[in-house]
């Protein structure tokens, strides 16, 4: 048990003993009255009879009256003590309260402080990573370049999104682990990899719009109200609604084929789009980086060997399982009405 809660428990029980103290002496105080009131009727009979009988008899009367107002006196005085320390002892337990939530709170903004020095380095690596990215970004278009003149061509237009005011992921890994496995593929000359970084709201109509993709796959954050994050202009998050992305697939290319969206609680994006589109793959509930990379990476890996997206989807599932990573029940597969998952090939041998 913390302190704050023992010095808590501890007024609770001091204030609940004044209230007992309290009503005891207001029960005390009570009992006056009636024995006053006795005293008055005996000295009233005092004054009216002259039987020394009665007299003496009345007077008797009075002191044992008087002797228990004495005895309510004491009683009340001794109260009041207990109820003077009592209430010193609340005092002493609410200051100890107040010096130890204030260490609490010291404690807590050491650890924010900690934490936002934490995200600062975070972010200068993610500059370097960014500088490091323009080299990568122009062998990916020297490889595509190469892809366009073969035949059978299907294009996965990756769109990453990683704002600054957001916790950092690692999507640069994600995008490499996916083109490694389609490289090592059977059908690899039949699989274009395009990447889209740091992503706003319109470059998605602008990119699907270029490269006409099969499969679009969205890879950062996403938000329990069923939205995705990509960046603003000053790259910072920028909330974008489920409804604006079904509208988005509706109002595109007709070849799209597959909507990955490997972002957090994106299962209702996913079911919502599989109006528009054969397939769509979202998240149950959040998912951790690795999970992101290794489910994603041999998804791709087994459509490039030409399996249909049932089978890329399960063996996906099979990869979290083998590398001890449990969320395998994370991704979830959902398709158009009508359509069998294990007959849709994207990549035929």
């Amino acid at each position: 048990m913390s302190l704050i809660e023992t010095y808590r428990r501890t007024i609770k029980r001091k204030k609940d003993e004044l209230n007992r103290l309290r009503n005891s002496k207001a029960t005390e105080l009570g009992k006056i009255p009636s024995h006053k009131k006795e005293i008055t009727s005996a000295k009233a009979t005092i004054g009216r009879t002259k039987s020394t009988a009665t007299i003496n008899s009345k007077y008797r009367e009075i002191g044992r009256e008087e002797k228990k107002l004495a005895d309510i006196d004491k009683k009340v005085a001794d109260i009041d003590k207990k109820i003077a320390r009592i209430e010193g002892d609340v005092v002493a337990a609410e200051k100890k309260l107040g010096r130890e939530v204030e260490r609490e709170q010291k404690k807590r903004d050491d650890a924010e402080k900690r934490r936002l020095a934490d995200s600062e380095k975070r972010m200068k690596e993610f500059s370097g990573m960014l500088n490091r990215h323009g080299e990568m970004h122009e062998e990916t278009n020297r490889v595509l370049g190469e892809l366009k003149n073969l035949p059978e061509e299907i294009t996965v237009l990756f769109m990453a999104s990683n704002p600054l005011d957001a916790p950092q992921l690692r999507l640069d890994e994600e995008a490499r682990a996916i083109q490694e496995m389609i490289r090592k593929s059977e059908h690899r000359d039949s699989v274009s990899f395009d990447t889209r970084w740091a992503t706003r709201a319109l470059d998605v109509i602008q990119a699907i719009n270029e490269e006409n993709p099969a499969i679009i796959h969205f890879s950062g954050h996403g938000s329990e109200d069923d939205e995705l994050v990509f960046q603003d202009n000053q790259g910072n998050a920028k909330l974008v609604s489920k409804e604006a992305i079904v509208q988005t697939m509706m109002s595109t290319s007709d070849e799209i084929k597959l909507v990955f969206f490997n972002t957090c609680f994106s299962y209702g994006q996913a079911q919502e789009v599989v109006q528009h589109v054969d397939a769509a793959i979202g998240m149950t509930t959040t998912i951790g980086d690795e999970a992101a990379r290794v489910f994603a990476a041999q998804f791709y890996s087994a459509i490039g060997f030409g399996l249909s997206v049932k089978k890329a989807f399960e063996q996906g599932k099979a990869a979290l399982m083998l590398e001890g990573i449990p969320e395998e029940d994370t991704p979830e597969l959902y398709v158009r009405d009508g359509l069998d998952p294990n007959e849709l090939i994207i990549v035929k041998p």
